[in-house]
């Protein structure tokens, strides 16, 4: 495993704690996160958690993004959600003190902060605000699930290409202002782990979406050329 690289980050002055479940914690409160969390640069492709391990504690991103990944039965990888900055990981495991379900992989260089299972059960236990808005969180989490399942149900693999387009344009923004490319990069392979297709038909799609005029791709980034097509490709109204 590639040697950790310590960040020297306290809670009080992370730029992504008004983005995350943290945002409403008292000074003191911030003040234990501190003094007992450590805070670890990663590179792409390492690993914060593997499925089917203990939690011991949870995970808040400060920066980068990382995916949560199942292995399917048939060994086939089906990523459930990419974390950003401000997002918790691991704090449903820890609540219901199971196995990790999924695992979290590092897709862009992040910076990852690890808060001792003690800490984060006395600040939930205290603070009546903080344990609401965790389980408002939780309750999001499993609504995004719920949909996930419908969509992969109900939509054709066409659909669904174009409604998680519009979901990654609306969740990760665009990079910089007056830039129409989504501020993600994800390969052929990740896009169709997402979709639960394969990496071949996601790639045809693709091309099919770019001949059509509705996206450009730089690398692995994609531009968004005419949402309101994507929207109709994506039938949220049908």
């Amino acid at each position: 495993m590639a040697a950790r690289n310590q960040i020297d980050l306290q809670c009080q002055f992370c730029d992504s704690r008004n983005d995350s479940l943290f945002a409403g914690l008292k000074e003191e409160e911030l003040a234990t996160l501190s003094s007992h969390k450590s805070c670890v640069g990663y590179k792409k492709g390492q690993i914060l958690f593997y499925e089917g391990t203990r939690p011991m504690g949870m995970f808040c991103i400060n920066r980068g993004k990382i995916k949560v990944s199942k292995m399917g039965s048939n060994g086939k990888e089906q990523i459930l959600l990419i974390a950003q900055p401000g997002d918790f990981l691991g704090y449903r495991a820890l609540l219901s003190e199971e196995f990790y379900g999924a695992s979290a992989t590092v897709i862009e260089q992040a910076a990852v902060c690890f808060i001792p299972k003690s800490d984060f059960l006395t600040i939930l236990n205290s603070n009546a605000s903080f344990s609401q808005r965790l389980m408002q969180a939780v309750c999001h989490e499993l609504g995004l699930m719920e949909e996930k399942l419908a969509q992969i149900a109900q939509k054709s693999v066409r659909e669904r290409l174009a409604s998680t387009i519009l979901m990654l344009k609306e969740t990760y923004g665009m990079e910089g202002e007056g830039s129409e490319l989504i501020d993600i990069a994800l390969s052929r392979e990740d896009l169709a782990n997402i979709l639960g297709t394969a990496t071949e038909t996601v790639i045809r799609l693709l091309s099919e979406f770019k001949a059509d005029g509705l996206i450009a791709l730089e690398g692995k980034k994609i531009k968004v050329l005419d949402p309101s097509a994507l929207v109709r490709e994506a039938d949220f109204y049908g």
